[in-house]
């Protein structure tokens, strides 16, 4: 089982302290946050406009 050695050495150089893992979820959210924004504003403006 050679590959697994390649996905365990994957993990023990991604297992590191500092910011990193909580930055990368900072920006996730961000990212996820504004497309779910940017679509709440702009599907008001796909109706047939009639109505007031």
């Amino acid at each position: 089982m050679p590959y697994l050695t390649g996905f365990s050495e994957v993990l023990a150089v991604s297992h590191d302290d500092g910011a990193g893992p909580l930055l990368r979820i900072v920006i996730v959210v961000a990212v996820v946050g504004a497309a779910l924004l940017a679509w709440f504003l702009l599907r008001g403006y796909g109706g047939d406009g009639g109505q007031d």
